[in-house]
């Protein structure tokens, strides 16, 4: 009788494991998207912590099995998910093409922060990829692992070597982190604050697409005049 319900077991029609096996590589894939899109929703509102597979599953329409089959459980989707999130936002591959493209310091900076005020000016800031990354960036969750922190490694090694290019000093020298804070303190508050609260702060403050070169120049220029004076500061 035991090996009878064995083999029962094995081919019911209900099991989730046997049914996603069975998916094409078509379905298989969209399964996968339907995943990534109902938990990145999910995580950025609720959290790691505050999520549950069956939650994610069920905004997926997907069966519960799901989550292990395509990431090996929660803590694998959510590290797939913020993985997505950076790349939907920018890709660090991205800034560094566009940064090593220029020679000279300001182009770069200018390059560095034109990518970026282009996403926090885009719709997908205020969609889930940039509360997930914003939730991340304040509360760093248990489980991100190195994904996160690799990312954002990267891209202020990056900075660095700009800020350290244009005010002479090494790109461990205090003054050099001190600068890359200054340059990203703005960004960070575009994308962390509500829009609405901060356009009833500042009325006047037009973030659309159509203002991005605007807003780039502008925060090139703070930026610029606020390394000089501390280079003239120091001499």
């Amino acid at each position: 009788m035991k090996r009878k319900n064995v083999r029962r077991a094995k081919s019911t029609p209900d099991s989730g494991t046997v049914r996603t096996r069975r998916q094409s590589p078509a379905r298989s894939d969209r399964t996968r998207a339907q995943l990534l899109e109902a938990a990145g929703r999910i995580f950025a509102a609720q959290g790691f912590d505050g999520a549950t597979g069956q939650d994610i599953c069920r905004k997926a329409r997907v069966h519960t099995a799901a989550i292990v089959y395509h990431f090996g459980g929660m803590v694998g989707l959510y590290r797939a998910v913020l993985s997505e999130a950076l790349r939907r936002l920018v890709t660090t591959e991205a800034l560094v093409n566009a940064v090593t493209a220029q020679s000279d310091p300001r182009r770069q900076l200018e390059a560095f922060l034109s990518l970026i005020v282009q996403t926090l000016t885009s719709p997908v800031s205020q969609s889930w990829p940039g509360k997930l990354f914003g939730r991340e960036f304040i509360a760093p969750s248990m489980v991100s692992g190195r994904v996160h922190d690799r990312a954002l490694a990267s891209r202020s090694k990056l900075l660095k070597s700009i800020v350290s290019a244009l005010t002479g000093k090494a790109a461990n020298d205090p003054a050099v982190a001190r600068g890359c804070i200054s340059i990203m303190a703005p960004c960070a508050l575009l994308l962390l604050v509500d829009r609405r609260k901060l356009k009833r702060l500042a009325p006047g403050l037009n973030l659309t697409a159509a203002s991005a070169p605007q807003l780039t120049r502008h925060l090139v220029d703070f930026s610029l005049g606020g390394l000089a004076a501390i280079v003239g500061a120091n001499h």
